[in-house]
């Protein structure tokens, strides 16, 4: 389920090229966009919720610049790492060539007890529904 997306000047540094914590934010809209996109309320899902999903680790590397004005597309995948934890990996396009990679391990936590707990079902749902979609190539 690719994302595109449209790099503004915003997401640019005073060298005129994408600043990179803005690619990786943007990654993060590929995650929301799809997790809108298999029928997950995120407005819901994201406040006042019984589980939280911070980011525990995230890493990048860039191929090549990219501009204000560049229209990128992010593809993902997700691997399920435990009951409480996954890990996305985006790969960042430019007309079809790859110009950056991206991954993020989320867990999922109870926020007031700052404690793991399993992922929600939806979660589990969706998970399964990108798994699926990349077995099959689509």
């Amino acid at each position: 389920m690719p994302y595109e997306r449209l790099i503004y000047l915003a997401d640019t540094d005073a060298a005129g090229v994408v600043y990179f914590a803005h690619l990786l934010s943007i990654c993060h809209e590929a995650y929301e966009f799809s997790l809108a996109q298999f029928g997950i309320n995120i407005k819901d899902f994201f406040k006042d919720s019984p589980v939280a999903l911070p980011i525990t680790q995230a890493e990048i590397q860039f191929f090549r610049p990219l501009f204000c004005g560049d229209r990128i597309q992010i593809d993902f995948t997700v691997r399920s790492l435990s009951e409480n934890e996954f890990q996305l990996q985006y790969k960042i396009y430019l007309a079809e060539i790859m110009v950056a990679k991206a991954k993020t391990r989320h867990v999922c936590i109870a926020p007031t007890a700052r404690k793991r707990i399993p992922l929600p079902e939806s979660l589990k749902h969706w998970l399964g529904y990108l798994s699926t979609l990349e077995e099959t190539g689509i």
